[in-house]
């Protein structure tokens, strides 16, 4: 658990550009600090929702799922991002309707429903973060939902590696084909060969659940 000072080093570090002073005073008073593990469900759909997670360190997917189960992969978190699925939830008084699951190890300071209300009034620095935080997030559900329309399945999953590439900052991916079926909403066979197509045409390289991605024209 990190001490006080080094919290509050680690906030300045990645916000002292896009918050005042005050404001990180105020999130260092408030907020709640968590590590957490790669794989863990921070939340999940139908939780009832509370705090508004603020990112340091790490990465988290944000995943829909349709009513017979299947999982469909919106968008990924990166350091200084929130969830505008969650925003939209807390301030509508409204349970969760994503799952939010950590790629690695990932830092987090959890924000109080109550003062993201009280900041957004208060703090012109914070009511900007928030909607430049509901445009992105508006724009990659929209780059999903293209994916999903516009893609074959091979672009999809070259996009889906180059996407976790970009996020956790290494072009060598620890995969199993199946853990990419179930984030694609496919099944293992059909990665499985769409995967040796794209080996063969040099924009993977694949050995033993490790992958390497080659940079490519989706």
């Amino acid at each position: 658990m990190l001490k006080d000072n080094q919290l509050e080093v680690l906030l300045h570090e990645k916000f002292q550009y896009v918050f005042e002073a005050d404001l990180l005073k105020e999130i260092l008073k408030y907020g709640t600090f968590r590590e957490i593990e790669p794989d863990k469900t921070l939340m999940d759909i139908g939780d009832s929702i509370s705090q508004m997670p603020l990112l340091i360190s790490g990465s988290i997917k944000i995943i829909r799922e349709d009513k017979s189960g299947n999982e469909l992969l919106l968008y990924y978190l990166e350091v200084g991002d929130t969830c505008a699925m969650t925003i939209n939830c807390t301030m509508g008084k409204k349970k969760s309707e994503i799952r939010a699951v950590t790629e690695e190890l990932t830092k987090l300071i959890f924000i109080p429903v109550h003062k993201m209300d009280e900041w957004l009034v208060k703090f012109q620095t914070w009511r900007t973060f928030i909607l430049d935080s509901y445009n992105t997030r508006l724009m990659e559900a929209i780059d999903a939902i293209d994916n999903l329309a516009f893609h074959n399945m091979e672009q999809r999953i070259y996009k889906y590696l180059w996407d976790k590439a970009l996020v956790t900052g290494t072009q060598v991916l620890r995969l199993t084909h199946a853990q990419i079926a179930n984030d694609l909403n496919s099944s293992r066979v059909v990665i499985s060969r769409l995967m040796k197509k794209l080996e063969k045409d040099g924009k993977i390289k694949y050995d033993r659940n490790q992958i390497e991605v080659k940079k490519a024209e989706i």
